[in-house]
């Protein structure tokens, strides 16, 4: 699996989006209500805003971006702007930097700050988020719900900010509707969004007791939505669904061509009953599957 396995270790409540990316350029410049010159603050006084989408880092990057920060200091601003209550601020942009400046024992850090409301604080981080491909799915789909419940924006509305159709918002925010294990498995990138859409709308109990299977044996987004169509089947007919059965004899059919050196496929209907094929590409092939065979 090509996605990146970020462990939670926080537990379900760390879903919750708490921070940022670290960006190259300043995208709020557009977006801001007014704007202060560039200052230098001491890092006591930045927080991270919870209310951001993005949630993981990769400890390794954050520390090699440390070394860079020692190396070099802290070269892009990051942006903030005031807490609402208190004297503080609190991240829009930049939140890396701020570990990696706190891992590189600096004390103070470079800043732009700007005002915004809290909705527009949402949207830009999750446009520059969107746009860098920083988010895994769990984290997107929780910013549009988001951007829905609180600031009680349509999907069309999402949609015209996000440069994504309103039906692909939808799909993304569904995924919320799965059981917890899948939405850990989800965020920690063990199973895919293609594999995860199948299983919307099932039996929760079903979905966490499959949820090892798919990992464990690596099933691609086509199996899921087999299995499912016939789980569905087996539901209604009350019958045995052939791709269960055809599951059970997985590692038979790997010990087969293990030792026939080809491969092998068993094709099994609803009541148990099938047959074994065997392929071979030449005669003498043939002939030496049949000696193996005795």
């Amino acid at each position: 699996m090509s996605a990146a396995k970020k462990g939670l270790g926080r537990g379900f409540e760390s879903l919750i989006p708490t921070d940022f990316l670290d960006d190259s350029f300043d995208t709020t410049a557009k977006q801001e209500e007014k704007v202060s010159e560039q200052k230098t603050l001491p890092l006591h006084s930045i927080q991270a805003n919870p209310e951001q989408p993005r949630r993981y880092f990769d400890t390794a990057a954050l520390r090699e971006l440390a070394d860079s920060v020692k190396e070099h200091g802290v070269i892009q601003p990051i942006i903030v702007t005031p807490q609402k209550q208190g004297s503080g601020y609190e991240i829009v942009a930049g939140e890396r930097r701020y570990r990696a400046s706190k891992l590189a024992g600096l004390t103070e850090i470079p800043v732009v700050i700007r005002t915004m409301s809290g909705q527009k604080q949402l949207e830009v981080s999750l446009i520059e988020n969107i746009q860098r491909r920083d988010l895994n799915t769990i984290e997107t789909a929780m910013a549009y719900a988001k951007l829905r419940d609180q600031f009680n924006l349509s999907a069309e509305k999402i949609s015209e900010r996000v440069h994504k159709s309103p039906s692909a918002v939808i799909n993304t925010m569904r995924l919320l509707k799965l059981p917890k294990e899948a939405i850990l498995a989800l965020a920690e990138g063990k199973i895919t969004e293609g594999q995860a859409r199948p299983l919307i709308g099932q039996d929760h109990e079903l979905i966490t007791e499959l949820i090892p299977r798919i990992i464990a044996e690596e099933w691609s987004a086509r199996k899921v939505e087999q299995h499912m169509v016939n789980v569905k089947k087996q539901q209604k007919t009350g019958e045995p669904a052939a791709a269960n059965i055809s599951a059970q004899h997985d590692g038979r059919v790997e010990t087969l061509r293990t030792r026939l050196k080809t491969d092998v496929a068993i094709r099994v209907n609803s009541k148990g009953a099938g047959n074994i094929v065997i392929k071979f590409k030449s005669v003498e092939e043939l002939e030496r599957i049949q000696e193996l065979l005795g």
